[in-house]
């Protein structure tokens, strides 16, 4: 009953629009101050500042363009705290999961599976591709971002879950009354947040199908198992291993990895071999190892009313 887990504070519908107010504030405007700051010193005070991806991070350095840009999740990761805390009088513990505590075995299983076979892939398709990357290991400037890394993707994947599959699938969940909307909602929001990502520019809008996919798998994830651990470990495994390892000149993430994607980007049928084929398979993976049941009712049931679930859990967790 992850949805229900917002019943244990206050869930009045206008808590719920001054939080995304705040969220909003916290994510896009002071967050991303530092970035704008850097931008102004750098092109001399707005004469020619850049506005793409590429010619930014060309302009302050990868390295910095990179931390720049995870620091803004860092306002949003901040301001969401603020409002599931002090808005909602909700503790994150709850706010994650529906156990008793947070299981963080669940998040290191799913970051380590996923970050094996994300690089695996990778690995392998250099190895049947070689034409398509350089090795471009430069140890100070990779180091640093193995550095930058460890500390800010797992803060800027946190906010993403726990801001769509956290604060509104609970949002809409409890005023819907259903399951089915909110995992909808959710998950096509997520895809679509990307939107303005270079990729898209690059490869046309087919490309969302990655993204809008991966949103659902994720959301299957957070109903299914009742809270955000697997979640919150596939996506920093994601992210994590994507920037170390590649990066190319037209994609989100510009940064000092071990290979550059040489490759003149066609939108292919192989986008949608991870939604169709690899997240089908882990989500098998998954479901044997932590004994999932009713999917029917756990992603398209409703969702109690506070009376039900009071009555039930005594407003205790009710998983183990």
């Amino acid at each position: 009953m992850y949805i229900e887990q917002a019943y244990k504070g206050f869930t009045e519908r206008w808590r719920y629009l001054v939080g995304l107010l705040i969220v909003f504030i916290g994510w896009q405007v002071l967050g991303g101050i530092p970035l704008i700051f850097a931008l102004i010193l750098k092109s001399d005070f707005m004469n020619s500042m850049p506005t793409d991806y590429g010619t930014m991070a060309e302009t302050l350095g990868l390295n910095l363009f990179f931390l720049l840009v995870l620091l803004t999740f860092l306002g949003g990761m901040v301001s969401l705290w603020f409002v599931v805390k002090f808005v909602h009088k909700l503790s994150f513990k709850d706010f994650t999961t529906s156990r008793k505590r947070i299981d963080w075995k669940r998040i290191a299983f799913s970051f380590l599976l996923w970050g094996i076979i994300s690089s695996g892939l990778v690995f392998l398709d250099v190895y049947l591709s070689p034409e398509n990357y350089e090795f471009d290991f430069n140890p100070g400037p990779f180091f640093m971002l193995v550095i930058i890394s460890v500390i800010f993707i797992p803060i800027q994947t946190s906010f993403e879950e726990y801001f769509t599959r956290g604060y509104l699938m609970q949002a809409i969940g409890i005023a819907s009354k259903n399951k089915w909307l909110p995992f909808l909602i959710s998950s096509s929001l997520f895809g679509l947040l990307h939107i303005f990502n270079p990729e898209v520019e690059k490869l046309g809008h087919g490309i969302l199908v990655y993204y809008v996919g991966t949103g659902f798998f994720l959301g299957i994830l957070t109903l299914m198992d009742e809270g955000l651990e697997l979640p919150l470990g596939f996506h920093a495994a994601n992210n994590f291993f994507t920037a170390i390892l590649v990066t190319a000149d037209w994609t989100a993430f510009q940064t000092n990895s071990l290979y550059k994607d040489v490759s003149e980007p066609v939108l292919g049928w192989d986008v949608l071999i991870p939604v169709f084929v690899i997240y089908p398979i882990l989500l098998f993976i998954f479901s044997k190892k932590y004994g999932w049941k009713n999917w029917n009712e756990r992603l398209f049931g409703k969702v109690l009313i506070k009376e039900e679930y009071v009555a039930i859990t005594d407003g205790a967790s009710d998983l183990a």
